[in-house]
């Protein structure tokens, strides 16, 4: 499958309406959609979802619905987050702050919480990660924009990270200068060409001297089968999801994942 082929995949799914959606906030975009689990899995995970979209406001949670509903079908209480992006109120420091109270919103849980995030999503993720009031026990970043001065020199998104952070110096938005608090899994398509996977390669090998990391790289997989079910990566994607929460043998270590199918 071809990157354009993956894209249109994922795009061409239809809109799968959460059964509930929470206000976190007076702006249109700071609320959070309810995926409920019929049979919940046994230890109780739940997980909140960040979507991509290079922090463009042109880019909503909506693509990221089939993949909530998957989750739920898997057994986890989901939550699809939006926050407000570049162009309609958001960018540095206000994109960060509306992931700050997304994961704050409604009462206190003890549950096992993993927050799961996609490209410019998944660097919200990595940046969560390093913060001890994040309120999760381990992060997923999938096709992760995890190094943003790489990304910048790179031209990731077409000047995306400039428009993020405009000419603010923001040292604490880029997650290859932080070390995550919590086990951090990344997940990146060799193949990937909107993120390449030099920036999940970099983020992994600084979190090894800093922290838990580990990195699972899919071969010929683009940006977005990962995140599209029904598709091998995305079975890769849940697994590490369930792997995420518990004893972690080999932390601190990074792993490169070779198989297809994405299984050790």
């Amino acid at each position: 499958m071809t990157a354009v082929d993956e894209e249109a995949a994922l795009f061409g799914l239809p809109y799968v309406p959460p059964d509930a959606t929470t206000v976190y906030g007076p702006h249109p975009d700071q609320l959070v959609d309810h995926y409920l689990p019929t049979t919940p899995v046994p230890n109780g995970v739940r997980v909140t979802l960040l979507h991509g979209g290079f922090w463009r406001a042109a880019y909503d949670r909506r693509h990221l619905a089939p993949l909530a509903a998957a989750l739920a079908a898997s057994g986890y209480d989901t939550v699809l987050a939006e926050y407000r992006r570049v162009g309609g109120g958001g960018g540095w420091p206000v994109t960060f702050e509306d992931v700050r109270s997304a994961l704050a919103a409604g009462p206190p849980d003890t549950r096992p919480h993993v927050l799961v995030g996609h490209s410019a999503g998944g660097h919200l993720a990595l940046c969560a990660a390093a913060r001890e009031d994040a309120g999760v026990d381990a992060v997923v970043a999938v096709a992760a924009v995890a190094d943003l001065a790489r990304a910048r020199a790179l031209g990731t998104g077409g000047g995306a990270v400039d428009a993020l952070l405009g000419d603010r110096p923001a040292a604490e938005a880029d997650p290859a200068l932080l070390r995550p608090r919590v086990p951090v899994a990344l997940l990146h398509g060799s193949a990937d060409p909107e993120v390449p996977v030099e920036l999940s390669h970099r983020y992994a090998v600084a979190a090894r001297l800093l922290g838990s990391a580990e990195l699972r790289v899919l071969p010929g997989v683009a940006h977005y089968a990962p995140v599209t079910p029904g598709t091998a990566a995305c079975g890769a994607l849940l697994r590490l999801v369930a792997e995420s929460v518990g004893p972690k043998p080999g932390a601190g270590r990074v792993v490169l994942e070779t198989d297809p199918d994405g299984s050790p």
